[in-house]
């Protein structure tokens, strides 16, 4: 039986939540909230029963960006932290959501990207059955026992240049006034614009992002100038997840503002008991290099993409290829 994520009883989706070893923040019934708050996505979500027991379940957004032109050839569905499944879910359950997936998104979307938290290794013959490409994507875990064995992981240099900000007087605090807000924004949707070269979601997201269950907002000060800061959500005694993280590192590089933000998620990660601080991903070389330095463990848990309509998909690569070159 499959049902509409709006028809499932908090208390069972809570149940499967607590006992998955696919849990994440991202198949959350806050994060469904969270989504269901934004006025740039649409939200989605079903979930299987085998006999009385919820066995499988998937949450996810429909988005796209830009003009009208740009927003026909970037309808996406996306789906983070991959399928909440349980331990014994059988391949029949998996099977039925994905065919629901691609029976409900095909008309309102060119592809489908579930990008996994955790590791599906045992499942993926299923989704290759229905059509889902696994690709690689490679992300850094950070246990986070106690504070002195995480930093004793570190590498020297983060060791040193803490030590340096410490001394300079640089602080990370949590934060949720719109001021501190604003300025993040204005670093990060630099960042987005110059190096990442990605789309940002709108500043609503964040205005409300800090008013979340289980997601925080904490912003590097200099001498009470914001100069970065990490966006974080959290799965209650398993992980908090870095979602978004920047520094000003054109004017204030030499107080390495995103050393100190990712410090901060990780050190909250130790104080508040959760088993793990996730990096939500170390794919290009630069990045990659800098989350090496925290001590983490190299993991490869990939993404699986299902493309709807590839001639669109095709022509679509090439017009947003196209309009970054222009920028």
């Amino acid at each position: 039986m499959i049902k509409q994520v709006i028809e499932i009883k908090r208390e069972e989706w809570q149940i499967l939540l607590a006992h998955s070893s696919t849990a994440s923040y991202f198949q959350s019934p806050e994060c469904y909230d969270f989504y269901c708050s934004l006025s740039f996505l649409e939200p989605f979500g079903w979930g299987v029963w085998e006999g009385k027991e919820l066995k499988a379940l998937v949450i996810g957004y429909i988005i796209a960006n830009g003009g009208k032109l740009k927003q026909f050839f970037s309808r996406r569905a996306i789906i983070r932290g991959g399928m909440l499944l349980a331990n014994n879910v059988s391949e029949d359950a998996i099977s039925e959501l994905l065919g629901e997936l691609k029976h409900s998104l095909s008309k309102q979307v060119i592809y489908i990207e579930i990008r996994n938290a955790n590791s599906y290794i045992n499942h993926k013959a299923i989704f290759a059955k229905h059509g889902f490409e696994y690709n690689a994507h490679h992300n850094y875990i950070v246990k986070t026992d106690t504070i002195e064995q995480v930093i004793s992981r570190y590498s020297e240099s983060k060791v040193r240049q803490l030590r340096n900000i410490q001394e300079r007087g640089v602080v990370c605090v949590q934060t949720t006034c719109k001021n501190d807000i604003d300025r993040f924004y204005q670093i990060l949707e630099d960042l987005y614009r110059k190096k990442i070269k990605k789309p940002l979601y709108p500043k609503e997201f964040f205005d409300k992002f800090v008013h979340q269950s289980g997601c925080y907002l904490f912003v590097v000060k200099n001498d009470e100038k914001i100069i970065g800061g990490i966006a974080c959500s959290s799965l209650t005694d398993k992980a908090v997840y870095e979602w978004f993280i920047c520094g000003d590192t054109k004017n204030f590089n030499h107080l390495y503002p995103s050393v100190l933000a990712t410090h901060t998620g990780i050190e909250y990660a130790v104080k508040n008991g959760f088993e793990y601080f996730d990096f939500m991903g170390a794919e290009r070389y630069g990045v990659r290099e800098f989350k090496s330095k925290f001590g983490g463990e190299l993991v490869e848990h990939g993404r699986f993409k299902y493309i709807v309509n590839p001639l669109l998909y095709a022509i679509g690569r090439i017009y947003i290829k196209l309009l970054t070159q222009e920028k």
